[in-house]
């Protein structure tokens, strides 16, 4: 939970992002689903399975699997093309899974 919505800056609460994910997810929580409309949470690594909510394509997306996976590929732009294709190389020496 961001400072600005009651969060506390403690070790708990704090997220490890990338400089580029940081910045797109700024103090958001969520975002509005883009097949229902909804208002929808982030994906949390912390108490969500990723498995549950993504799929890794062999082409380097990462296709969402639930409204949590859209808004989550949607607004940290997980599949930006200098981004699949980062990916794609990782995958294809090993080094992502």
């Amino acid at each position: 939970m961001p400072v600005q919505h009651g969060g506390k800056t403690e070790a708990a609460n704090l997220a490890l992002a990338c400089i580029r994910c940081n910045r797109f997810k700024g103090p958001n929580v969520g975002s509005f689903d883009p097949q229902t409309g909804e208002l929808v949470r982030f994906f949390n690594p912390r108490t969500d399975g990723w498995e549950g909510h993504f799929q890794f394509d062999l082409s380097g997306e990462i296709i969402p699997l639930t409204p949590e996976g859209r808004v989550t590929v949607l607004i940290f732009r997980l599949n930006d093309d200098d981004r699949v294709v980062e990916r794609r190389l990782l995958y294809d020496v090993g080094l992502f899974s």
